[in-house]
């Protein structure tokens, strides 16, 4: 018996790197990319969703690209999949959702989430919760482009990351979290 309704696309999940992926080398101290934890996450959660996963690159958003922005947006045009969820790094997620956003396109819910903490850190990441929320924010928002951080959703063009809190929040917020 399956658990997928006939017809489902379920969620395209895209890759892009970010702490969210990065590994740790305990030797050299460095953080630095292999592959994507995704998967795993997906079935350490006993997750059920039918998902996608495809690595479109492995960067640190600080050196992300309109080139990189353009992949990724040729990504979501093509996917079958209504709902999109893009793993991405922290520092330039809200410029990516306004390239994302500025395409318009239609039909398709895209959140894009990031992590503060790398996943590979354990439990101290917030990578686990993020993703969570993130698959949840794809699957009921109406079509459009969000972020996903700190179990909030965000739309694209009303968030910002806070670098002194390390929080996201909402443009006009003067909330210090802790």
């Amino acid at each position: 018996m399956s658990i997928y309704k006939k017809n489902d696309q379920g969620i395209q999940v895209f890759v892009t790197g970010g702490t969210f992926d990065k590994d740790y080398n305990y030797i050299t101290g460095e953080l630095y990319f292999s592959d994507t934890h995704l998967p795993g996450m997906f079935r350490r959660g006993r997750s059920t969703l039918l998902t996608n996963v495809k690595t479109l690159m492995m960067i640190d958003s600080l050196e992300m690209t309109d080139v990189d922005r353009e992949i990724i947006l040729l990504n979501c045009k093509r996917a079958m999949a209504d709902h999109i969820l893009i793993t991405h790094g922290t520092d330039k997620i809200v410029q990516t959702a306004k390239f994302l956003a500025n395409a318009e396109i239609e039909g398709k819910t895209i959140v894009l989430t990031g992590a503060m903490i790398p996943y590979a850190f354990g439990n101290s990441s917030d990578g686990f919760f993020n993703l969570g929320s993130a698959i949840a924010f794809a699957q009921c928002k109406p079509p459009g482009v969000y972020i996903s951080m700190n179990g909030r959703c965000f739309d694209w063009n009303n968030v910002r990351k806070n670098k002194k809190t390390g929080f996201f929040e909402e443009l006009d917020s003067d909330t210090d979290y802790l």
